[in-house]
């Protein structure tokens, strides 16, 4: 079982950047596939973003694409999501998702079950 920990968060006004960060422990961190996700208020889950092992391919969702950036740091067993130009409906708990079996491609529509989560970390883009 891998151990993610979301960092970063924070209240920050619109069109202002963040940059969150998810460590991951437990399991060999070039092996996982990564991916954040993120839960509004009264809002279901949803993909924001997703990263292949190594690195070499990325995965947006429509809202986010041009605005955040997802990359990883195989050194420091960590991935990092890039939220610049913020908007108050990207307020939401950013949550941490990992994989050794699944393909990143496929984090997106992936049952929750099958997935490794951590915690979160609370993002509120208010005046």
């Amino acid at each position: 079982q891998v151990q993610l920990v979301e960092s970063g968060g924070g209240l920050v006004q619109p069109g202002g950047s963040l940059r969150l960060s998810c460590l991951a422990t437990g399991r060999n961190f070039r092996s996982l596939a990564l991916a954040w996700f993120r839960q509004g208020p009264a809002k279901e889950r949803e993909f924001v973003a997703a990263i292949t092992r190594a690195g070499y391919g990325t995965y947006y969702s429509d809202s986010v694409t041009g605005r955040f950036i997802i990359s990883r740091d195989d050194a420091t067993r960590t991935v990092h999501l890039d939220l610049n130009n913020l908007k108050p409906e990207d307020t939401a708990v950013y949550i941490c998702a990992a994989s050794e079996a699944i393909d990143a491609s496929m984090l997106r529509t992936t049952p929750e079950s099958l997935l490794s989560w951590g915690q979160g970390t609370q993002v509120t883009v208010s005046s």
